[in-house]
């Protein structure tokens, strides 16, 4: 058999969205083989049917200290000639070709556990056959924490349960509804754990008139809003048995006293869906996709307050979530509104001030972000060699060491090819860094 080539080529982090300090691990270092080498193999395992595939390039790389160390890993592979049963490694595997190779990107999160064991915790694998269409391979683990889909059937009855244990839990006069679900998760435990995010909406039903939800009541355009994390937990009668609720609460418009004047240097709260506040946004997120080096444009998903103040003009301060988007720099000049959200990209909570100074016709926008769930590494953008990634702010209560961005690219040794350039490492099928 061949061996494969595995040829690698580092760079620093550069500057990105915040500042601090990070700790680089060296592209050889052998557990990021390791962890790569088990996802592949985890893969592989359940494709029982068809050849193996073997690695060709891992693009993104971040390991974050929870007490344990997990590794989230997105790596392309392609097809190899070797069947699942043979018994060879994907090591030992030489690439089908391409033409008749299917391919795919895996992106998985692999825990390296105390007693030194790798093990795959989720694995979603994008293959893309010869000819034909997109399919998709998922791995779960159980008793490991997985995001589900924010339209997921299994959600309605606790969120049924929540709406109702709010209104009955809270003070305030009115009902409140579902407005959107932002968020889920769910783990398999001798039942199910769920934790969403969702908000809410105040209706036209006032509790004195209603005690309970009907279809006559109605969500108000500028009524109170909220927003709610919840936890359940649902045993095997389906039955939720226990339940824990958090929700943040902010005044509408319909309920606001008469307008508050501004004062100099006095901050005053501001509705967050106020038709003031568009230019200050559309500022933000433009200075956000600029000083980001992602590949993908980001937009505004949710404003979470907002206040004014009179100063050399006006001052706006903004918390919002963005969302990394489908559209890429590459393909698009500017963000458009008929971008998509990438409901597996990165989410970002970020603080923007705006000083506006309409006598000068001039706004100057800055903007902080940090990634909501862990510390990743963004996706590079085309055209920088040779390569570029930007840092996000370390997520609270957890411990995070950056990892040196890598690429590793995979490939036959041809039969009286020419040796490798300088600067590129040959490992052989055997080696130790790719052992289990």
């Amino acid at each position: 058999m061949k061996l494969i080539t595995i040829l690698f080529l580092c760079s620093r982090l550069l500057p990105g969205l915040a500042q601090e300090s990070s700790q680089e691990i060296d592209c050889n270092d052998q557990d990021v083989f390791k962890a790569v080498d088990t996802a592949l193999k985890k893969h592989n395992s359940g494709n029982k049917a068809d050849n193996q595939f073997v690695l060709y390039r891992v693009t993104e790389v971040t390991r974050t200290d929870n007490p344990d160390i997990f590794y989230s890993l997105k790596y392309q592979i392609k097809e190899g000639d070797c069947p699942f049963q043979s018994n060879i490694t994907w090591q030992d595997c030489d690439y089908k070709d391409s033409t008749q190779a299917a391919t795919g990107e895996c992106t998985a999160t692999v825990a390296k556990r105390g007693n030194m064991k790798f093990s795959v915790a989720t694995q979603i694998c994008l293959i893309t056959p010869a000819e034909g269409p997109v399919v998709t391979a998922q791995y779960d683990c159980l008793g490991c924490v997985h995001p589900i889909s924010t339209t997921s059937p299994d959600l309605e009855p606790v969120l049924r349960h929540a709406i109702q244990h709010f209104n009955k839990n809270t003070n305030h006069s009115h009902l409140f509804d579902l407005k959107e679900v932002k968020r889920a998760q769910r783990q398999v435990v001798a039942g199910w754990n769920y934790e969403i995010t969702y908000s809410i909406a105040q209706t036209n039903c006032s509790k004195e008139k209603f005690p309970f939800l009907t279809p006559d009541c109605k969500s108000l355009s500028h009524g109170d809003i909220g927003e709610c994390t919840d936890k359940a937990h649902v045993d095997l009668q389906l039955r939720i048995a226990s339940f824990l609720q958090e929700c943040d609460l902010y005044p509408g418009e319909d309920f606001v006293q008469p307008p508050i004047r501004l004062c100099l240097g006095c901050p005053q709260p501001i509705p967050v869906d106020s038709p003031e506040l568009e230019e200050p946004l559309n500022h933000s997120i433009a200075k956000l996709n600029a000083e980001n080096n992602g590949t993908f444009y980001f937009k505004i998903d949710t404003v979470k307050k907002a206040t004014v103040q009179v100063v050399a003009g006006k001052k706006y301060s903004i918390v919002f979530i963005a969302r990394e988007t489908t559209c890429s720099k590459g393909s698009n000049k500017e963000l458009i509104k008929s971008c998509e959200v990438n409901r597996h990209g990165l989410i970002l909570n970020c603080d923007a001030d705006v000083y506006v100074v309409p006598w000068e016709e001039k706004i100057y926008p800055t903007v902080n972000c940090h990634s909501l769930g862990q510390t990743s590494l963004m996706k590079r953008p085309p055209g920088f060699s040779p390569f570029r990634s930007v840092q996000v702010m370390k997520t609270e209560e957890k411990t995070t060491r950056h990892v040196r961005f890598c690429e590793y690219k995979g490939q036959p040794q041809e039969a009286g090819a020419e040796p490798a350039p300088q600067g590129e490492v040959n490992l052989p099928a055997e080696s130790p860094q790719l052992a289990q």
